[in-house]
């Protein structure tokens, strides 16, 4: 099962490539068809089998020989790696395929807010409704509860904490990234929202740092958030609990 929701994964991210391509553009998803973007040759079934055809094309257009970005190899490989994880976490339950669908959000505006440093409404808006909507297909939460405690808490909680930054920061934040967190929240509840923000937080502090260091940024140069608040996301999604009971134990 984990070979199979590995594979499926694998599809799902080789459709998240039109979506980093075409929806901050407001192209359709479903026209044209898959093409090549340098010599408009309508691809084949044999050039769209994810990983294997990258890979027997060494990155390049079979028609044209135009360079295919690495990152389309990365999306397809690192949604095949949490659908497996998801499996191995939750077994066959809602939560998976709820959580399938979660990842795929988070490794979308990953890419997207890494290319055009933005967090599109279109996204956050429809998966904050997604998340309340599922609330009562989770089996590990009750409608009424969920939302007037763990699921809404956790919303509630992102979205005033990154507002809280983007208000003291005074605009080194954008406010896209205020609505990414409260989506966290929303998807995440409490208290696995502090889970994503902690670690979201420390992966970009430590990336923003070596790329000083490196000097491949200067201080007043932008650093995108959403990708390191969609690592954080995705890690508290599988092991946001136990990241809280171990931090936790101590203090009970």
């Amino acid at each position: 099962m984990i070979i199979l929701l590995f594979i499926l994964g694998l599809e799902f991210g080789s459709f998240l490539n039109v979506v980093i391509d075409r929806l901050p553009d407001g192209r359709s998803l479903m026209k044209p068809p898959s093409h090549c973007d340098n010599c408009g040759t309508r691809l084949k079934i044999v050039d769209l089998i994810p990983l294997i055809s990258y890979l027997w094309l060494r990155g390049r257009c079979r028609y044209c020989g135009l360079h295919i970005p690495i990152r389309v190899f990365c999306v397809e490989l690192a949604t095949g790696i949490m659908f497996a994880f998801l499996w191995a976490r939750y077994g066959l339950s809602n939560e998976l395929w709820i959580f399938a669908v979660y990842a795929c959000l988070f490794i979308a505006i990953f890419v997207i807010d890494l290319n055009t440093q933005l967090i599109l409404n279109k996204m956050t808006y429809p998966a904050c409704i997604f998340a309340l909507a599922t609330v009562p297909l989770r089996d590990d939460l009750n409608y009424f509860d969920s939302v007037t405690g763990n699921t809404f808490i956790g919303g509630v909680v992102g979205f005033t904490l990154l507002l809280l930054v983007v208000v003291v920061s005074r605009g080194g934040m954008g406010f896209g990234d205020v609505k990414m967190s409260a989506l966290m929240g929303f998807a995440l509840g409490y208290p696995n929202i502090f889970v994503g923000l902690f670690v979201g937080i420390i992966t970009g502090g430590l990336v923003a740092t070596g790329l000083l260091i490196m000097k491949r940024k200067g201080r007043k140069q932008a650093i995108p958030f959403g990708p390191f608040l969609a690592i954080g996301a995705m890690t508290a999604l599988i092991w946001g609990d136990a990241i809280w009971d171990w931090y936790t134990t101590p203090f009970n």
